[in-house]
């Protein structure tokens, strides 16, 4: 679980369904994704930021209590 990214979704009013839209893809697989670390690709992170969030770092986004 990716808690910044959770923060700013939800300070942002951001759905899974609208972050799945982003990198097109289903909600399940956009869930998935979100609850088990590892298997967001850097090149998703990065969509994400890019489209959502250009005013924080990916690593911030995508920090895990591992990274943190």
């Amino acid at each position: 679980m990716y808690r910044n990214l959770e923060a700013e979704l939800a300070r942002r009013g951001i759905t899974r369904a609208e972050l799945a839209k982003v990198l097109g893809i289903n909600i399940a697989t956009m869930s998935e994704k979100l609850n088990y670390n590892g298997r967001l690709k850097l090149s998703e992170a990065q969509t994400i930021r890019d489209e959502l969030f250009p005013d924080h770092t990916v690593d911030y986004l995508f920090a895990t209590e591992r990274t943190a």
